[in-house]
């Protein structure tokens, strides 16, 4: 069967081509000049009418198979094309959804640095604290290195 539309579709092919436009004239050249040779013109045009019909019928049948089997392949196609455009929106879909995921991560992003600029000033605030507590101590330390070398003097 396969073989038989492969032939078919290769009759269709040649049918169109130069060679058979060639080949259709010279038939019909020598099929008129039979009559030139004394075959009766009624005789040459029932049997030029009669090939003539069935090569139609053959012709328009292989046309035919060729419709057929280009709708199929269009169809297939046809079928590839929705697969492709589903596929192209299921990807738009998670493209959607990784921007608002990008969206969502930029804005914790802010809210970590706000935290860590927060956590920076308390910090620097402990930091002076420390400090200061530091100074005060070593105030304290040298009253007290005062007030103890003021008692070994008495």
């Amino acid at each position: 069967m396969q073989n038989l539309e492969e032939k078919a579709i290769k009759i269709s092919s040649w049918i169109g081509s130069i060679q058979s436009l060639l080949l259709h004239t010279f038939i019909f050249i020598v099929s008129f000049t039979l009559v030139l040779f004394g075959v009766p013109f009624e005789r040459v045009l029932l049997t030029l009418t009669t090939i003539l019909s069935l090569e139609a019928i053959y012709l328009s049948i292989f046309i035919q198979m060729s419709v057929n089997r280009n709708q199929k392949s269009l169809e297939i196609t046809q079928q590839d094309v929705e697969e492709i455009q589903k596929d192209v929106e299921g990807i738009s879909e998670d493209i959607e959804e990784i921007q608002e995921d990008v969206e969502e991560i930029s804005e914790d992003i802010e809210e970590i640095q706000e935290d860590v600029d927060e956590i920076q000033k308390d910090v620097d605030e402990i930091q002076e604290d420390v400090e200061e507590i530091s100074e005060d101590v070593e105030e304290m330390q040298e009253e007290l290195e005062i007030d103890n070398s003021d008692e070994k003097k008495v």
